[in-house]
C-alpha cells in the first residue's frame, strides 16, 4: 500500500467541456467508467441558486402531476411532497406533517391565502404556505422546502 506522503496530489482543471469533466470525476474520484445514470450533473448556471451539498434528482415525468394535486417522492433518502401549481410551478415539501408525524402532507387539500399557494395537512389542518414551507397557524413551525423545477418534461427535485 502506498503512503499518504507517496500520494500525487491531482488537480481538476476549471475549464474542462462537461464531457471531459465527467470522464475526469469517473476516472479519479470513483476508479473507473461510470453510466449517466450514477453521475449528478448540475450546470453551472444553476450552482448559485443551489444549497451547497444539494444535487438534482429525477422525480417523475411531468406529465403525471395534476394541477392543485401532491404526490410523494422518496428523493435522496428523503420523503417529499411534490406539487403543480397553476402556471407549471413546481414546489417540493418534507411530506412528514410537523404536527402528527404522518408523512400525508402529499395528500393534503391545496389551496391559496393572499394569493400563495398553500396546503392544509390532512390530520389536523394546519395550513403550510408551499413556496416558503411556513405554517400560517404556528410560527414556531415550518416544512423543509426543496427546489424543484420541470426540466425536459421531467420533474426535478434537489436534496442532499
Amino acid at each position: 500500500t502506498l503512503a499518504l506522503e507517496q500520494l500525487a496530489p491531482v488537480a481538476v482543471p476549471r475549464a474542462l467541456p462537461r464531457s471531459d469533466t465527467n470522464q475526469y470525476q469517473c476516472r479519479y474520484m470513483h476508479g473507473g467508467p461510470m453510466s449517466a445514470a450514477e453521475i449528478d450533473v448540475v450546470e453551472e448556471a444553476e450552482l448559485p441558486r443551489l444549497r451547497v451539498g444539494y444535487r438534482w434528482r429525477i422525480v417523475c415525468a411531468a406529465d403525471w402531476l395534476i394541477p392543485g394535486r401532491g404526490v410523494t417522492a422518496r428523493v435522496g433518502g428523503r420523503t417529499v411532497a411534490v406539487f403543480l401549481l397553476p402556471g407549471d410551478e413546481v414546489v417540493a415539501v418534507d411530506d412528514v406533517d410537523p404536527f402528527s408525524g404522518a408523512s400525508v402532507m402529499s395528500r393534503g387539500l391545496v389551496g391559496e391565502v393572499a394569493g400563495e399557494p398553500t396546503v392544509a395537512a390532512p390530520v389536523y389542518k394546519q395550513r403550510f404556505e408551499l413556496r416558503t414551507g411556513r405554517c400560517l397557524d404556528d410560527d414556531a413551525v415550518a416544512l423543509q422546502t426543496w427546489p424543484a423545477r420541470v426540466r425536459e418534461g421531467r420533474i426535478e427535485v434537489a436534496v442532499t
